[in-house]
């Protein structure tokens, strides 16, 4: 296998409620997932392709917990790689080469990657994302029930498998549409850096 490396920003939106169970071994909110993952590296190499400003994403449904498996997926690289960055990234997000989707792709069937343009504005709690006319995702804080001001809360999973710290924010928009298709806005969102590495 090559060696490869990867590190960027990760932005993570579910049906969940702020900060999703799972990342604390606990069951998800509504008993089933629906969600997804954009890894947006910044700096990158597989074998002897870069992967710097690419992207990749994972969009899931499973009809309990993510760990029991029996879910359905698409995934997206993106349509900006040249042949062997796309053949890099599609390698990683089959699971192929290891990372947190060597650990996913046993839990769902997967279809894709598709080629997919990114619209992508990296703006902490105001970032937005958009893949082609499938995935539309708008992230804003969290809002105190109360007070109605804007809350900033964080989380920190040292054994985490996609992200070690990331920031908690609610989804403004979240919407997926085509084979895989759900609306989950108004939910968690998360974003935060990450940084994988094989050989």
């Amino acid at each position: 296998m090559p060696a490869w490396n990867t590190s960027g920003t990760v932005l993570i939106a579910c049906n969940c409620d702020w900060g999703c169970p799972c990342n604390f071994n606990a069951r998800p909110t509504r008993g089933f997932c629906q969600g997804g993952w954009n890894w947006l590296i910044e700096t990158g190499a597989c074998g002897g392709a870069s992967l710097d400003g690419l992207a990749l994403s994972v969009y899931a449904a499973w009809p309990g917990a993510i760990h029991e498996g029996g879910g359905r997926a698409v995934a997206y690289v993106d349509a900006r790689a040249d042949d062997a960055q796309a053949q890099a990234l599609t390698r990683l997000v089959r699971g192929e080469l290891g990372g947190p989707w060597a650990v996913f792709v046993n839990t769902y069937a997967l279809e894709g990657p598709r080629r997919a343009r990114y619209e992508v504005e990296l703006a902490g709690h105001a970032s937005r994302l958009r893949i082609g006319d499938t995935v539309h995702l708008e992230l804003e804080p969290i809002r105190n029930p109360v007070t109605r001001a804007d809350t900033h809360p964080e989380m920190v999973l040292p054994e985490g498998l996609v992200v070690k710290r990331a920031a908690l924010a609610a989804s403004k928009t979240f919407r997926v549409t085509g084979d895989l298709a759900f609306d989950h806005s108004g939910q968690y969102t998360a974003f935060g850096r990450f940084e994988y590495a094989g050989s």
